[in-house]
């Protein structure tokens, strides 16, 4: 067995994509928590259903790609604190879907100024072609990850 490379992080796209996603959601939970009461999960709730609103739980973790729990206890503070309702789902009685309260949105908005305004810094060095380049190879990206995610080991043996 020859000794290994370790990777080279300036280059390993996985990595500079998890610094700086990391790095975003720390900074921008430390902040929401500061001035508004709430982190990283609950405003990603809330930025969700003002897009899509009556969900369930479950197409919030499908979009959202956190897991259950993490969704769960995001709904349960955000409901304590009046920023969502929920109701039994009229197509199915064991789900329960999920909306914005007044005071849902009116915390929707005044976060999300601050949120497009981190944006906004974060890609200042770009220009506006480089943006929508940028937005594109995200979405193509993204396009790959079923098959990124069945990649599997080759038996050892």
């Amino acid at each position: 067995m020859t000794p290994s490379t370790p990777l080279n992080l300036d280059r390993y796209v996985p990595a500079l994509l998890t610094f700086l996603t990391n790095k975003m959601s720390s900074g921008a939970s430390a902040c929401y928590r500061k001035h508004f009461g709430i982190g990283i999960v609950e405003w990603r709730v809330l930025a969700l259903l003002a897009v899509e609103d009556h969900i369930n739980a479950n197409r919030m973790v499908q979009v959202i790609g956190l897991d259950k729990s993490a969704v769960s206890r995001a709904l349960q503070l955000l409901e304590r604190d009046g920023h969502v309702s929920t109701q039994v789902d009229a197509k199915d009685a064991r789900r329960y879907t999920v909306t914005l309260t007044p005071s849902g949105r009116t915390l929707h908005d005044q976060v999300l100024e601050i949120a497009l305004k981190r944006e906004q810094l974060l890609l200042a060095a770009l220009s506006e072609d480089e943006v929508d380049t940028l937005i594109g190879f995200l979405h193509r990206m993204s396009g790959q990850l079923d098959a990124v995610n069945a990649v599997e080991p080759e038996p050892r043996g």
